[in-house]
């Protein structure tokens, strides 16, 4: 074999490019290289070209089938087609050799079709192009079913151009353009295409392998779409038995409710048990309120839906107690509405037998306070048992409330008089509520409310009248005064004790009233000297303890004379200077003295109000000092 049939097969071996195929004949030229022997190597070149041309078409049928094979396992494991589209339109491109690929699919629905999937685009109207059937190249491959190629797409003349389309194209820059069907039987539902931006010739064999993947894409598209129909055929499957435990569920729900609310109501159950119970079974949140039954009120007792909750009212008689609201569940099944339905019915129920013993053991707990007020040489022994009974403290120290709505302004009303019996009514409601719980007893006397109530560990009688006041004015939204005697030790082993008691607290109401001290509450040791002339023992003691106690007890523990220093500054008017010469002592110690005392005291005890009362205090502690002093 000559030299230069071993350059070719060197050339052939390395995957030279056609032009390195030209040089042993050049070279044999040079050389002077005879006629015959340049033939022969010319005869050498063309059949080494030929070799080459075939090992080319080998290397791409066999990329071709790669690319095919690898489609077809994409397929097999068919999870997300856009993703399998993508690979399809991308191997296109890539064994076409084309600058662009890109796939359309047609819409029924709006009667058009629109890209999508594109491959090598880099203008955003071509990616979001929707164009009408039979418009453009891919409306002739789809109105005919038949592939068609274009060397030249704005010099083609064989379908119908549009603004929309041509204007797309051109922003893309595309020029050669390649379309195959995606059909489905004889149905074609897209089209693939293949594009560059220059003027090129598509071979049969590029057509061919273009309408290779195009059907490996119809059948992705079929594929999906029967998993997606087989998908939701399973959701609705899943939707029907979901239905089915659901309403099981719901009738099991009903049943379980159903039980509990009997044995409830069986067992004295209250209305918090209710709605607990209801909370369970329904998945939500139930409270009962006195508030807010308006709507469900005015459904006819039916279960209506406020916002994200729902709302039963509990109603008796035409009267509405409140209402029962679940939260948390704002989609409720109709069986479960009749659910929240059935327990505001019991809820009712069990309110109206807790209003019924209610108002009997107010009654009873008012007839055990008149009995004490109006007739207290009573048999001590059987008021001793019937407070028992009541859950009373009868050995506690007790205190003696008067309370009294009080509204400011006057009123046209005419019916003053009915609107004053309902006041009454609500504030005896509320006073023997608030007996109930404090174990004391309320009854309804002189226009108002008297109450007696034992007092705490470490509570004070005007403590106790303060949060009276606060807590019926807060239940009634009203302005209530609530004036409170002296502390009463064993009321039931000293029963004329309370109508005595009963009187004081009038006046200390009456006090606050002329005070215009409406909707608070205080007992005699809060008015000062004033309640010195309202208290029916006249506790002096407490008063000037109450009054100058500190700046006694600091006399006493340090020997210091803070109290004649008071007495001198008082009857001096007040002024230091003339205070000196009473005691004999220097202006300062004056000045050094007052500064103590209004530390004691407070920085208002030389107020005109609280100056009053100190020197009443100042007098009394001076007669009880030469009372005792022999």
């Amino acid at each position: 074999m000559s030299h230069e049939h071993v350059s070719y097969l060197e050339l052939l071996t390395r995957g030279a490019a056609t032009e390195a195929y030209d040089r042993p004949v050049l070279l044999a030229r040079a050389s002077g290289a005879g006629p015959e022997a340049l033939a022969e190597l010319e005869e050498a070149k063309q059949l080494a070209l030929r070799v080459r041309a075939e090992l080319e078409g080998r290397r791409r049928r066999e990329a071709e089938l790669s690319a095919l094979f690898a489609t077809a396992h994409d397929l097999a494991g068919l999870r997300d087609l856009d993703a399998v589209l993508r690979a399809i339109v991308q191997r296109a491109r890539a064994l076409l050799g084309t600058e662009c690929a890109y796939l359309s699919l047609n819409d029924p629905a709006a009667g058009d079709t629109y890209m999508r999937v594109t491959e090598g685009s880099v203008s955003a109207r071509f990616q979001q192009l929707r164009l009408g059937m039979g418009e453009g190249l891919g409306g002739l491959v789809a109105q005919t079913a038949r592939p068609y190629v274009t060397d030249d797409y704005f010099d083609d003349a064989r379908f119908q151009h549009t603004r929309t389309i041509d204007t797309a194209v051109r922003d893309e820059g595309l020029v050669a353009i390649l379309g195959v069907p995606l059909s489905l039987g004889s149905q074609v539902i897209g089209v693939l295409f293949a594009a560059d931006r220059r003027a090129r010739v598509f071979e049969r064999e590029q057509v061919a392998l273009l309408g290779s993947f195009a059907a490996h894409a119809a059948v992705a598209i079929d594929t999906a779409n029967l998993l997606a129909e087989t998908r939701s055929a399973l959701a609705e499957l899943e939707r029907a038995n979901d239905i089915i435990r659901e309403h099981s569920g719901v009738i099991e729900r009903a049943s379980e409710v159903h039980d509990r609310l009997s044995e409830l109501v069986l067992h004295g159950g209250g209305v918090h048990d209710v709605a607990h119970a209801v909370s369970e079974v329904l998945g939500g949140t139930v409270e009962f309120t006195e508030e807010g039954a308006g709507t469900a009120r005015r459904a006819g007792g039916h279960a209506v839906r406020e916002g994200d909750d729902w709302v039963a009212a509990v109603s008796a008689g035409g009267e509405t107690l409140g209402a029962l609201v679940l939260h948390g569940q704002p989609d409720l099944d109709p069986v479960d509405q009749r659910t929240l339905e059935r327990a505001a019915l019991v809820t009712s129920l069990l309110l109206l037998a807790r209003r019924s013993a209610g108002e009997a053991e107010q009654r009873v707990r008012g007839e055990l306070l008149d009995d004490l007020l109006d007739a207290p040489d009573r048999d001590r022994r059987l008021l001793k048992e019937r407070a028992a009974r009541l859950r009373t403290d009868s050995e506690a120290p007790h205190v003696v409330l008067a309370a009294r709505i009080d509204r400011a302004g006057g009123t046209a009303d005419q019916d003053t008089g009915g609107r004053e019996s309902a006041d009454r009514q609500r504030l005896w409601s509320a006073a023997t509520h608030l007996a109930a719980t404090r174990h004391g007893l309320a009854s309804a006397r002189d226009g108002g409310t008297v109450l007696l109530l034992p007092l705490g560990p470490g509570e004070s009688a005007a403590e106790l009248a303060r949060q009276t006041a606060r807590g019926l004015g807060g239940t009634l939204r009203e302005p209530v005064t609530v004036g409170a005697s002296a502390p009463v030790r064993a009321p039931l082993d000293h029963p004329d004790q309370v109508a005595v008691a009963y009187e004081e607290a009038r006046r200390c109401l009456d006090a606050l009233r002329l005070l215009h001290r409406a909707g608070q509450g205080a007992a005699a040791e809060d008015l000062g000297f004033l309640g010195l002339l309202l208290a029916d023992g006249r506790d002096i003691g407490g008063f000037v303890d109450r009054t100058v106690g500190q700046v006694v007890a600091y006399d006493r523990r340090r020997g210091t004379d803070l109290i004649r220093t008071m007495d001198a500054y008082f009857a001096s008017g007040m002024s230091p200077a003339r205070t000196k010469d009473e005691l004999h002592v220097h202006v300062n110690t004056v000045a050094q003295r007052l500064e103590r005392i209004g530390r004691l005291l407070g920085p208002d005890w030389q107020s005109p109000a609280r100056a009053l009362e100190i020197q009443l205090a100042l007098r009394l502690h001076a007669l009880a000092d030469a009372v005792t002093t022999p």
